[in-house]
């Protein structure tokens, strides 16, 4: 799904003009995202759970050459559904 589908479901369900709804969404992705850069974790009842964590450094290896490659310590997102969210998905 994308953005643009997402604005549609919502003005269709809403009839808000898209341009306000497309503001409010990008606004809450930028929330979103400034917040994690920020490294803290968002909470959404029902829903799930964003958090950021750190990979450690590692050995990996070129699988043309068999060559072993460091890969740096890098941030990463992770998703955890909520129980609801769980439960519908079943």
């Amino acid at each position: 799904m994308t953005k643009k589908e997402i604005v549609n479901i919502v003005v269709s369900k809403t009839g808000y003009k898209q341009t306000e709804v497309k503001k409010i969404v990008q606004l809450t992705l930028d929330a979103i995202s400034d917040t994690l850069i920020n490294g803290k974790n968002i909470e959404l009842r029902n829903f799930g759970v964003f958090k950021v964590k750190t990979r450690k450094p590692r050995q990996g290896r070129n699988p043309k050459t068999g060559e072993a490659v460091p890969v740096p310590q890098r941030r990463v997102v992770v998703f955890k559904p909520g129980l609801e969210l769980k439960l519908k998905l079943r």
